[in-house]
């Protein structure tokens, strides 16, 4: 895809531009889509520190909406 396609691409309006990117991720075979989303060694191994670090002190979590408002996206 040349650089002007996705220019015009981005000029779309907002429902538009998530249409196309449905489509296109729905035009993905299931191996494409896995294969995609892999997590590479140094990912698993933070998520598997995380996970650990979560069950050793559960009360440590912050609620999604608590996390939402402090990115600033709202409730």
């Amino acid at each position: 895809m040349s650089p002007t396609d996705l220019a015009e691409l981005l000029k779309l309006p907002p429902g538009e531009r998530a249409e196309v990117a449905i489509i296109l991720w729905q035009s993905l075979t299931d191996e494409e889509r896995d294969a995609e989303l892999e997590l590479g060694p140094e990912q698993r191994a933070e998520l598997d520190r995380r996970w650990a670090e979560h069950l050793t002190d559960p009360g440590s979590a912050i609620p999604w909406h608590d996390v939402r408002r402090r990115l600033g996206g709202g409730s």
